[in-house]
């Protein structure tokens, strides 16, 4: 842009006003001055904007054109400028989350309802994928926060526990009755039973697999599922023997439509929560978000 907003708003006024007098008087700028910038705007744009009469001032054609295009402008600019202001006045901010479907099923849902009611001016935005790509979101600053399992490596990002998750197989009773009448003992129902995992780039798959790799149990003909509650719905029809996080079927075992599966060692509990950027707290939407989660 060769001329600063101020001309072109000085040219806006003498346009509508016709007169440079007026313009001055509606502006509260010299006459001089407002002659002076629209000599100035003449000579960068190297054209006459306005045709000069005893009577009154009107526009040239490349004056015309550029009166309709800057006219334009100047409304979309007042527009922002109210919209922003109203935002202000009101509180109005945006707040991009990312989660796993999992997550936002079982975790962020049951905590969104009740924010909302509360925070009604905060504009939500939910990006579901998996944890690890969560974290490249958050790395990236394409989102606010995530609600993630712990990462082993925060790589500059504030985690917050919410809450503590168990991993642990599951099958039906009948399932493991027809693994028990093919004379295998329950020692090795992994290990010869149909086991069902998430795929290997999931940070859950990650995290049993250590423990696999521990207790020296070698499931490579795992069939693997990409989201955690078709694994559920898998193993409830009894198609085998899934890994699931026992926080999210606690009513199935409760109403024994899935049992646990007996293994060597429990998996360790671990933690899932709220990762962000320190950065990132000048969002007042995100700040609001945390002290909601963390109350």
């Amino acid at each position: 842009m060769k001329e600063t907003l101020s001309s072109y708003r000085i040219f806006l006024e003498v346009a509508k006003r016709k007169s440079m007098s007026k313009a001055a008087n509606s502006l509260y700028i010299s006459q001089p001055a407002i002659s002076k910038s629209i000599a100035k705007l003449e000579e960068s744009l190297d054209t006459t904007l306005f045709i000069r009469t005893k009577k009154e001032l009107q526009l040239t054609e490349d004056g015309e054109l550029l009166y309709q295009r800057i006219s334009r402008a100047f409304q979309e600019i007042d527009l922002v400028e109210t919209e922003l202001q109203r935002r202000n006045e009101l509180g109005i901010c945006t707040l991009k989350i990312g989660v796993s479907t999992t997550l936002c099923k079982h975790l962020l849902l049951p905590y969104l309802k009740e924010f909302t009611s509360i925070h009604p001016q905060i504009k939500i935005s939910i990006s579901c994928q998996a944890s690890h790509d969560t974290l490249k979101l958050l790395e990236n600053d394409q989102i606010d926060i995530g609600i993630v399992g712990e990462p082993t490596s925060k790589n500059g990002l504030t985690f917050h526990s919410i809450e503590k998750i168990q991993d642990t197989f599951v099958a039906t009773k009948g399932y493991l009755n027809n693994l028990k009448h093919l004379g295998i003992e329950p020692q090795d129902y992994l290990n010869r039973g149909n086991v069902m995992l998430l795929d290997k780039k999931n940070m859950t798959r990650q995290y049993v697999d250590q423990y696999l790799l521990k207790n020296q149990i070698n499931l490579e003909d795992a069939i693997e599922v990409s989201d955690l509650d078709l694994l559920i719905e898998f193993s409830k029809i009894g198609i085998g023997i899934a890994c699931v996080i026992r926080n999210f079927v606690q009513d199935e075992l409760d109403q024994q439509t899935l049992t646990e599966v007996p293994i060597p060692l429990q998996i360790p509990p671990r933690n899932v929560g709220i990762a962000y950027k320190e950065q990132h707290l000048k969002n007042k939407a995100l700040s609001a978000f945390i002290d909601f989660f963390l109350a």
